[in-house]
This record gives C-alpha cells, sequence and structure tokens, in this order.
C-alpha cells in the first residue's frame, strides 16, 4: 500500500465533493484563547449544530461526563444530536485540520484510506504529542487502513511533517500551497526535503502533479503561511483568493503578489482558472496582538457553507459573492472574533470525511 499511491488511483478530493461526516475537536486548551476561553465552547457548538442538521459530525472528547456538558451546551441551538458521535481521544488543540486524519479516496475500488502525517505542532509549540496519535484511534474506530507517508533524508526514511491547512486542492491532479509554510527555514516541517522532494513525495501521495506555488500567507498566522487563510479551491476550475485593498497594511503586497501567480496559473490541462477575489476584513487585533482574520477559513460542507465572519464593514460583501457563488448550498455566518484569538477559525477546526460510493 505505501508504495505509489497515486498508481493505484487514490487521491485527495475537493472539499465540495460528497462527505461521509466531519471530525472535530472539542476545546480544552484554555491557552489557546486568552481571556476569552469562556466564550469558545459556545461558538464551537454553534458550529457543531449547523453541521449536525444535515450530516454526520464525530466530535473528540476527554472524557464521558464531557459528553453530558456538550449536549446541554448544543440544546441552545437547533441540532440533530442522532448524528453526533463522541469518541474519547485526548487531544491537545482543537485544530483537527491540521492534526487530523488527511482521507484519501479510490474511486475505481471505492476504497478510502488515512494519510497519517506527522504533526510537530506547527514546529512552534512543545505540546503536540497527543495530537499527533489521533489518527491512530480515527484509523481504529473507522477501521480505514493508515498509511504514514515517508521521504528519504541522508539515506534515512523519514515521517514527512505536513498539516491539512498548508495544502489545498481540486480533486483533479491541482494543488495550492505556500513557499512561506512549507520551504522556509521558519518553522521548518522537514529539514533537508528540498522542493523538489517534497513536490515528488506529495505527487506520490496525494496524487497532485500541478503544484500552485504562492509566496506568503498572512500577517498574524502562527503557523508560518497556511493556505487555508489566503487561498481556496471552491470547484475544480476555480479558485477564491484573498485580496487587500489598502496599500498600506502588510498584507497588500504579499496577497497582490500571490493573486498574479494564480492568474498564470492553469489546470492540467493547460486551462486558466476562474478566480474570485475577496477582500479582506480590515486589521484584526485582540489584546495588541494582530490575529489571522479572514473571510477564506471557511467550511463546505454538503448542504452548508459556513463562513468566519468579523463583525466587519465586509462582512455583507463577502456573504454575496458567496451566495452568488454556492448557489446549491446554504451560506452560514458564523462570528470568529473571538474564535481567531486562537490564531484558526472554522476550516482549521474541521476535518472532512469524503463518501466512497458503495
Amino acid at each position: 500500500m505505501n508504495k505509489e499511491l497515486s498508481l493505484e488511483g487514490f487521491r485527495m478530493p475537493g472539499e465540495w465533493e460528497s462527505q461521509k461526516s466531519v471530525w472535530i475537536i472539542w476545546p480544552y486548551n484554555k491557552k489557546d484563547w486568552p481571556g476569552l476561553f469562556d466564550n469558545i465552547p459556545e461558538v464551537v457548538s454553534k458550529i457543531i449544530s449547523f453541521l449536525s442538521i444535515n450530516q454526520n459530525v464525530n466530535l473528540l472528547i476527554r472524557n464521558h461526563k464531557d459528553g453530558i456538558k456538550i449536549k446541554m451546551i448544543l440544546k441552545k441551538f437547533k441540532h440533530k444530536i442522532s448524528n453526533i458521535k463522541f469518541h474519547l481521544i485526548p487531544t491537545n488543540r482543537i485544530w483537527v485540520r491540521d492534526s487530523g486524519p488527511i482521507f484519501l479516496i479510490n474511486d475505481k475500488t471505492n476504497s478510502k484510506i488515512i494519510l497519517n502525517f506527522r504533526f510537530n505542532g506547527w514546529a512552534k509549540y512543545k505540546d503536540f504529542q497527543k495530537d499527533d496519535k489521533i489518527n491512530f484511534k480515527i484509523s481504529k474506530i473507522t477501521q480505514i487502513k493508515k498509511v504514514e507517508p515517508k521521504v528519504k533524508i541522508k539515506n534515512k526514511l523519514k515521517k514527512i511533517i505536513l498539516e491539512g491547512g498548508a495544502i489545498d486542492v481540486n480533486g483533479q491532479g491541482s494543488i495550492i500551497l505556500t513557499k512561506e509554510c512549507l520551504l522556509s527555514k521558519i518553522q521548518e516541517r522537514n529539514p533537508g526535503v528540498s522542493k523538489f522532494k517534497l513536490e515528488k513525495v506529495l505527487n506520490k501521495y496525494l496524487n497532485v502533479s500541478n503544484f500552485i506555488w504562492l509566496n506568503k500567507g498572512i500577517e498574524g498566522d502562527d503557523t508560518h503561511g497556511h493556505v487555508d487563510d489566503i487561498t481556496r479551491f471552491v470547484s475544480k476550475n476555480t479558485i477564491m483568493t484573498a485580496i487587500e485593498k489598502n496599500r498600506n497594511y502588510k498584507n497588500y503586497k504579499n496577497l497582490k503578489e500571490n493573486l498574479k501567480i494564480l492568474k498564470n496559473s492553469k489546470n492540467t490541462n493547460g486551462k486558466k482558472f476562474k478566480i474570485i477575489e475577496i477582500p479582506m476584513p480590515k486589521p484584526l487585533y485582540v489584546n495588541n496582538t494582530k490575529v489571522p482574520a479572514s473571510y477564506l477559513n471557511f467550511y463546505i460542507a454538503n448542504k452548508i457553507v459556513l463562513l468566519p465572519v468579523f463583525n466587519d464593514k465586509n462582512d455583507k460583501k463577502v456573504l454575496l459573492i458567496f451566495k452568488k457563488f454556492f448557489k446549491s448550498r446554504k451560506i452560514i455566518p458564523i462570528d470568529c472574533s473571538e474564535l481567531i484569538w486562537g490564531f484558526g477559525a472554522i476550516h482549521c477546526m474541521t476535518q472532512q470525511e469524503p463518501s466512497v460510493s458503495t
């Protein structure tokens, strides 16, 4: 199984493709939201509730007692409790997009596997050991076989470190990533792995051959350049990307450079992508600290799109853009102006499990 997964027909689907469930972690780490933690469980409950109405939610909790407390909070919102499954899995942080499984499907054999990339706390935080073991437990629960992506460095095989928020795919061979996150010496994930080697590994495991390398992410992002804050595929040939109109803001230059790269990029058939420009909210600070507020950290579910909003004048404008594009899905705005104090939003705290045809 660990040979060329791409040759066996496995691929990582686009987020808009049919989902079996969504995986979420309950918030416990008070250090991630100093002074605001008390409000976070309610925001997370709102997100879980909206998702549960139309699809299964797998929620990771630490003990059975928490399940009782969570059910009480969920009662504040319209939800479908029969669609929420609780799993006892210890965790360090809520950001399952980065620590959790990346699911691949095989359209020929109708099978599914888990890619268990290594997680090291974004090469920034020391407490990540529980999060690095999440996939072992999920693989056991789901009975889905896991594969450990490895790369040869100085004649030694090492597990590759990769977070789900560092990549975005269209399910048809194209992938968007940033040099800042994956090729920088700062918060370096895989020392000794060149751009060429990384592309080779991602081609082998994710079945991608068309690499769209953007330069930098946004200011305030503690992951050092995650792509899911700035640029996302919303269909096979459509990309939404963040733009900053104010020349005085640091993001102006970086996002402009990224837009230029996207406009010149092509799909695997050599055709240009349709680019939808999404304005940035005004710079957001919590306790004098810049946080990575962006509308691009949305989540596409089976029947809805959860859109982060920030009590900003651009909220309405972006909501209209999303409604115009996602015609078959309901757009639900979620106020993330406190959630973002943990340096992540809706996409960071969700991980889709795709469906396979049966």
